[in-house]
């Protein structure tokens, strides 16, 4: 069997930043959505907690070491970081800064840039922006070189063929994508000696788009997605809440996870990519979200097939995308929690152990 490289998303959110004391208030982190978190029906799993990391703050080395750890003993290859950058201004950097400058943990990263507006709903819609993204050639030169020199460089950073991989949350937000990409690779090579760089786009909001036409070398599952396109009517599930108006939207997880494990490998280069659950309503309340029949099991499941259905395109070529690590908020962790422990972990370790 080839061996799969497994990468899990990883969201830098956990430690206060000024902005977040201003806009949500002092303190503000993603814990304090885990833990308002309250069930809205029968049988629904809120608050979820974590067990054997506990509370972390990530701005502390010890906090990062002991995830990386984690990550580590069960066969997770390396984290794709959350990348926040607004025309230079950067935002839930400083764990992603330190572990640059420690050189620890000893874990390889590549970064994945959410491309978004920073806004009150946090899903990167047009409702009341508290930072807006816009683009620039200007922008497009600074970003790349900031990349290169602060980034790129680092020994433990995800490379194929020499080439740091670095990815792109909603390409089509770019006004030209493709002069974007050719100016990052000709400032990569000509001005930082990169043999390339190696340009992944995930397939987020479900969609199908080859990457080569954009100039990108592959493209990513983006799975939580591929989960939401499935709505489904809960059986027997008795909503707790009469007021305010409860506008919960279910989705079917388990035929999401069909979906994906029946789909055909494209003709581009696709890296597949699981997830083990779904429920935002720690941040939404009652207008999240909730995937039902998640389960470890299934997890299990479709990580399997999705291993034994994915390409190896190369020696350097070979992920496999998990998320993610750590989006307590929206119930999609691998990390322990006091329900299931590290059923999630062992899992993994589990199904990638038979393919090294």
């Amino acid at each position: 069997m080839s061996k799969r490289r497994a990468i899990a998303f990883v969201l830098p959110q956990f430690h206060p930043i000024p902005e977040n004391d201003q806009w949500w208030g002092k303190g503000f982190t993603e814990w304090t959505n885990v833990t308002k978190a309250r069930p809205l029906f029968e049988g629904h799993y809120q608050p979820q907690l974590p067990a054997d990391l506990g509370f972390y703050d990530l701005r502390l080395p010890e906090a990062r070491e002991a995830q990386a750890s984690l990550a580590k003993e069960h066969n997770i290859f390396g984290f794709c970081y959350y990348h926040y950058w607004f025309n230079g201004k950067r935002l839930l950097h400083k764990p992603l800064d330190d572990m640059l400058h420690l050189g620890t943990p000893n874990m390889p990263f590549m970064y994945c840039w959410a491309n978004e507006n920073w806004t009150r709903r946090w899903d990167g819609q047009e409702n009341d922006i508290l930072i807006e993204q816009t683009y620039s050639k200007e922008d497009d030169k600074e970003h790349i070189i900031w990349l290169c020199e602060q980034v790129f460089n680092d020994k433990r950073y995800i490379t194929v063929n020499g080439a740091p991989v670095f990815m792109i949350y909603r390409h089509n937000l770019f006004p030209d994508i493709r002069e974007t990409i050719a100016l990052w690779r000709t400032i990569a090579v000509e001005e930082y000696g990169f043999p390339d760089l190696y340009l992944c786009m995930t397939e987020s909001f479900n969609t199908q788009d080859d990457p080569t036409a954009f100039g990108f070398d592959a493209s990513v599952e983006f799975s939580a997605h591929a989960i939401l396109g499935h709505e489904c009517t809960p059986k027997r599930k008795r909503l707790f809440l009469k007021r305010p108006k409860n506008n919960l939207v279910f989705k079917d997880f388990k035929k999401g996870v069909k979906v994906s494990i029946s789909r055909a490998q494209p003709e581009y280069k696709f890296f597949r990519s699981v997830t083990p659950a779904w429920d935002n309503t720690a941040r939404k309340g009652v207008n999240g979200v909730v995937a039902l029949g998640s389960s470890p099991e299934l997890y299990k499941k479709w990580l399997k097939e999705a291993v034994s259905k994915s390409t190896v395109y190369s020696a350097d070529e070979n992920f496999i995308f998990i998320n993610a690590m750590n989006e307590w908020a929206e119930g999609n962790h691998l990390e322990p929690c006091i329900k299931y422990g590290l059923s999630y972990l062992e899992a993994t370790k589990n199904i990638l152990d038979n393919y090294k």
